[in-house]
């Protein structure tokens, strides 16, 4: 069997190629520069479930004190989940899960606590242990 490229197909397709620039005040190559900005839709997607739950109208919190709380612990998960896409995309995770995927296998380790007893953690599995090893993040354990 012989191939042969036909040059003007190819030249034709090219021709709606679309391309795009970016700018940034930080020295990096132009793949790590991409890889940085898709990663934005991560963080916007939480951000916009966060303006949804809330609606932008009532919070359901009691004071200006509260409502901070929750902005803040809800920035706090946000800078969480882009480490763990950051760290999916870097061992090459996501051939096998989905960032969905990895926080719903994590989701169902329990932390007990009982008055006058320390924090206790429920069963770590080993594909547990597996995911946190692969993000480098260390597994929890009982105080």
């Amino acid at each position: 069997m012989k191939i042969a490229v036909r040059e003007d197909i190819v030249r034709q397709a090219k021709r709606y190629f679309g391309f795009f620039a970016l700018i940034t005040s930080e020295t990096m190559d132009s793949i790590s520069a991409l890889a940085t900005y898709r990663n934005r839709d991560v963080v916007e997607k939480a951000f916009g479930n966060l303006k949804e739950r809330l609606s932008l109208r009532r919070t359901l919190v009691s004071s200006e004190q509260s409502l901070d709380g929750k902005l803040f612990v809800t920035f706090i998960a946000l800078i969480y989940l882009s480490y763990i896409k950051k760290q999916m995309q870097e061992k090459g995770m996501f051939k096998n899960y989905t960032l969905q995927g990895v926080l719903d296998k994590l989701d169902v380790i329990e932390c007990f606590e009982y008055p006058g007893t320390k924090l206790r953690v429920g069963e770590i599995l080993e594909k547990q242990k597996e995911l946190y090893a692969l993000l480098e993040v260390e597994p929890p354990s009982s105080l």
